[in-house]
């Protein structure tokens, strides 16, 4: 399934589904130590074997992968050809968290390998910080904290906007965006949506619309879709479409967003505030580069007081740890029992 707009993965089928096969016992291998133990234990009380290798290099798993049935992974390597064929008796890869677009999921469908992922996990937490995100705009929260620190007193300037007055439309209805619509029904304000990869889908918390009429209607965007066919998403065509100057919330991908276009949308109006959980260059800025160091449409978010940035934790919670463990477990036993 690429480029789906719902945030709502479910596991890969093999290009042949098989019959259904129990297996006893599988031997997997864990890349990263801070997942929740839950599914460590979990798996080995059903007489599994679990080994963790969370500090060893790509060339190193690709000598170990080959006595191993299935992989845990988060993003640490790239899930392509070249591992997968490493893995000649890998049957699943269950990928802690949500985005797979490190993953190549065509050739593990080829292949018959099973991909799971666990966005189920964390669907509370990110909605709950989409909401918060919003709220902080709508509120002028993080300038007016930040100039009383500064010990400014301004009241008029940071004048809120309500909104139960305002019309959310929400992208992709997978499990982010049901459960935004769900915290914002109790604000009073009329919630719509569009996911293009699903028919139907409605429901008691939003109305189901085409894009053009949300872009018509909303008067905040928020973005809940995967990166998989969905890079630049949002550009200055997509902006120019809306009929009023609306605040964008992006929770899903960075590069979801052309960080171009969305600064021109602010400069010109049409966008009026901005919050990001994640940002175009978050790879390079966590990875290789300082914050300092990367392109000016990023430094201009940073000075903007219209803007709300944080660094990727919207589907990091207490809870969700658990969540992302107790999902990938259920999926595990119930395609291999």
């Amino acid at each position: 399934m690429k480029g789906s707009e719902a945030k709502t993965k479910v596991e890969q089928p093999p290009a042949a589904t098989p019959k259904p096969t129990t297996l006893r016992h599988m031997k997997i291998v864990f890349l990263d130590k801070d997942a929740h133990p839950y599914l460590r234990e979990a798996l080995r009380a059903d007489g599994h074997t679990v080994d963790l290798h969370s500090t060893c290099d790509r060339a190193h798993m690709l000598d170990l992968l080959p006595e191993y049935d299935g992989l845990m992974i988060r993003s640490r390597f790239d899930v392509d050809r070249e591992l997968l064929d490493a893995g000649k008796k890998l049957k699943f890869v269950a990928r802690w968290g949500v985005g797979t677009d490190h993953i190549d999921l065509n050739y593990a469908r080829e292949r018959g390998i099973r991909v799971f992922n666990s966005p189920e996990g964390s669907k509370h937490t990110v909605a709950e910080h989409t909401v918060g995100m919003l709220l902080m705009l709508l509120n002028h929260l993080g300038r007016a904290d930040r100039q009383v620190r500064a010990g400014k007193w301004v009241r008029r300037e940071n004048t809120g906007t309500e909104l139960q007055y305002l019309t959310v439309g929400i992208i992709g209805y997978g499990n982010m965006g049901q459960m935004t619509a769900r915290r914002l029904q109790g604000f009073g304000c009329r919630v719509i949506t569009h996911d293009r990869f699903r028919k139907n889908y409605g429901d008691d918390y939003a109305e189901e619309v085409s894009l053009e009429q949300l872009q018509k209607e909303a008067d905040v965007a928020t973005l809940h879709i995967f990166l998989e066919g969905n890079h630049n998403y949002v550009n200055r065509e997509w902006i120019e479409a809306f009929a009023k100057p609306f605040y964008l919330i992006n929770t899903a991908r960075g590069q979801v967003v052309d960080t171009a276009a969305l600064v021109d949308g602010m400069e010109s109006g049409k966008i009026l505030g901005a919050a990001l959980d994640v940002n175009e260059y978050e790879e390079q800025s966590f990875v290789n580069l300082s914050p300092n160091e990367l392109p000016e449409p990023y430094q201009y978010l940073r000075r903007s007081d219209r803007t709300v940035l944080t660094p990727h934790i919207a589907g990091w919670s207490v809870e969700a740890e658990k969540g992302h463990a107790r999902t990938l477990y259920r999926k595990i036993t119930e395609a291999f029992n």
